[in-house]
């Protein structure tokens, strides 16, 4: 797998108004993509969380776009085993990290994937995983 997109990206794309390809950049174009199941999940309940039917619209038509072209990497026992031992080491460390972003960290290392983000607060914590800012 290649690069494991974070849902920063896309609310970033959303509120600069600038396009997704702009977004990733240019060293990153040729690269195989792909979202996490939880992502697909965070982004569906942005649509649901529009403040009105309008922007609930214009959110939903943007992300069923993405989620037909984007492949989703499902939450299997692979990315469970991953997710469960990355949960453990950053426990015993004491450095607890989200419960979503655990899950896109695990599918990106799970799946020998980097995780593309906006979020350097996070995804930095977890041993191992490439992390590519955006």
């Amino acid at each position: 797998m290649g690069l494991i997109l974070d849902t920063s990206l896309f609310v970033a794309a959303e509120r600069s108004d600038v396009s997704f390809v702009e977004l990733l950049g240019h060293d990153l174009r040729d690269e195989t993509v792909a979202i996490s199941a939880i992502t697909a999940s965070e982004l569906l309940q942005g649509v649901h969380r529009g403040a009105n039917a309008r922007l609930r619209a214009r959110r939903e038509t943007i992300v069923e776009r993405v989620l037909a072209s984007v492949p989703i990497v499902p939450f299997d026992v692979v990315v469970a085993r991953t997710h469960a031992r990355v949960w453990a080491e950053l426990a015993a460390k004491g450095k607890p990290l989200g419960a979503h972003d655990l899950l896109i960290a695990a599918t990106a290392l799970a799946t020998g994937g980097r995780v593309v983000t906006r979020d350097l607060r996070s995804f930095p914590k977890v041993p191992g995983l490439v992390v590519l800012q955006r």
